[in-house]
C-alpha cells in the first residue's frame, strides 16, 4: 500500500532526555555540533525501532534536530529573518520563564542556499526497515501571520515575485531530498486552519487580507511548489490549529475553506485535527474528490487520556457517510512535540497513543 498507510502519524515525537539535556548544553557552547548530532543520531535510532515495533509503517525520526517544527526549516532560507516573540497565546499556560516563540519576517531575496533536510533523510533512510517520511512547513507558513508588513518592501515591492521565489526554493529542497530517496512527504501547515476560526480571519482582514481569498493564493502557492512532481512522490498535507504545550491557537469547521482545500490543492492526503469540537463535524469531507485520502486526526496528542477504541471506530463510521472508508485512515490530530518543550504527555502516553492508532487501523480495516 502506498502512503498515507491506515494507520498513520503526523511525524514529531516526545524527545528523549539525553537529546533535550544535550541541546541545551550545545546551546551553552558546551557540545559542538558534531557531538550533538551523534547524541541525536543514537536517540533517532532508538526510537525509530520502537516505533517501527508497533506496527506503524510510517517512520520519522521525531523531528528531534529540531526545536520548532517550523523555525528550523524556514531559517535556512536566504531571506528569512527569526526573532522576538509573537503576542500571547491567550488559551496557552504562561511560560514560567516568560519565554514566547519566535517570530518570522522576509528581509531579503528568497532563495534555496543548501540542503536543509537532506542529510537528516539519508540517516533516517539508513536505519528504517518500512517506509520513511520527512515532515516541512508548508510554505503558506513565511506569510500568514505577518503578511505584507513582514515582508520587506524593498526585497519584494511586487509580491508575485515573493510567490515565485518561495515556490523554486521549496522545489529545489524536494527535488533534492526525492533525488536521496524521499517517496513520502508532508507539509506542515497551521494556516488553512487558521482560515476557519472567525477571529483569525478578522485578524487577516485588519493585516490587509481577503480571507476569503487567502485560501486560493495559498492553493497556488502550494500546487506551484508540488505539481509536475514524480509520480512515485507522495505528498501530504496536514492542518492544525496550534500544538504548543498542548495548546491551542484556532478553533472552526473546515466548511469556510473545504472546497478549495480538497479540490483545489493537488496533494494525495490530508491529515486533519479532528480530536474535540473545536474542529467542527465530518460534513465538509463531502467536498474531498474520489481519488484522495483522508487522516482522521482523532487520537489527541495533547491529553494523556487514552481513547476508547469502539468510540473512535464509531467515529470513523460517522466520517464514512461522507467519503468512502477506503480512502479514510486514522492518526493523531498533531505531533506529540510540535516544539522542543513537548506537551502534557510522558513517553509511556505517546507509545500508549501510538499503538490505539495502529490498533484501531487494523479494527476497521484489519491492516496498519
Amino acid at each position: 500500500m502506498k502512503p498515507p498507510f491506515r494507520a498513520d502519524h503526523v511525524g514529531s515525537l516526545l524527545r528523549t532526555a539525553s537529546v533535550k539535556t544535550n541541546r541545551h548544553e550545545w546551546k551553552l557552547g558546551n557540545l559542538t555540533a558534531e557531538e550533538l548530532r551523534a547524541i541525536e543520531d543514537a536517540a533517532i535510532l532508538e526510537t525509530v525501532k520502537k516505533l517501527e515495533s508497533t506496527g506503524m509503517k510510517a517512520i520519522t525520526d521525531g523531528e528531534f534536530r529540531r526545536d520548532y517544527f517550523h523555525l528550523d526549516f524556514l531559517k535556512e532560507l536566504a531571506g528569512v529573518t527569526v526573532t522576538g516573540g509573537m503576542d500571547a497565546n491567550p488559551n496557552a499556560k504562561v511560560a514560567e520563564d516568560g519565554f514566547k516563540p519566535p517570530v518570522l519576517s522576509v528581509t531579503g531575496k528568497l532563495h534555496h542556499q543548501k540542503d536543509i533536510q537532506v542529510a537528516d533523510f539519508n540517516y533516517l533512510k539508513s536505519i528504517v526497515t518500512q517506509t520513511p517520511k520527512v515532515s516541512i512547513p508548508s510554505p503558506t507558513m513565511i506569510h500568514f501571520r505577518g503578511g505584507r508588513k513582514s515582508i520587506d518592501i524593498q526585497a519584494y515591492p511586487d509580491m508575485d515575485e515573493f510567490f515565485h521565489d518561495l515556490s523554486q526554493a521549496y522545489k529545489q529542497e524536494i527535488d533534492h531530498l526525492y533525488a536521496a530517496g524521499l517517496r513520502y512527504l508532508q507539509l506542515d501547515d497551521t494556516n488553512l486552519a487558521y482560515l476557519c476560526d472567525p477571529k483569525m480571519r478578522a485578524a487577516a482582514a485588519e493585516r490587509g487580507e481577503d480571507p476569503n481569498e487567502l485560501p486560493r493564493t495559498y492553493a497556488a502557492l502550494i500546487n506551484s511548489v508540488i505539481d509536475n512532481r514524480p509520480s512515485d512522490l507522495t505528498v501530504g498535507i496536514h492542518l492544525c490549529r496550534g500544538n504548543y504545550r498542548s495548546t491551542w491557537f484556532a478553533e472552526g469547521g473546515y466548511e469556510p475553506v473545504a472546497e478549495i482545500l480538497f479540490n483545489e490543492i493537488n496533494v494525495d492526503a490530508y491529515f486533519l485535527e479532528y480530536d474535540d469540537e473545536r474542529s467542527g463535524d465530518f460534513a465538509p469531507l463531502r467536498f474531498v474528490p474520489k481519488n484522495k485520502h483522508v487522516v482522521l486526526g482523532i487520537i489527541s496528542s495533547k491529553v494523556k487520556e487514552l481513547e476508547n477504541i469502539d468510540d473512535l471506530c464509531k467515529r470513523i463510521d460517522e466520517a464514512a457517510q461522507y467519503m468512502p472508508l477506503e480512502n479514510l485512515c486514522v492518526s493523531p490530530q498533531c505531533g506529540f512535540s510540535s516544539t522542543h518543550h513537548g506537551n502534557d504527555l510522558t513517553h509511556d502516553d505517546q507509545w500508549r497513543k501510538i499503538e490505539l492508532v495502529v490498533n484501531t487501523a487494523i479494527k476497521v480495516w484489519g491492516e496498519a
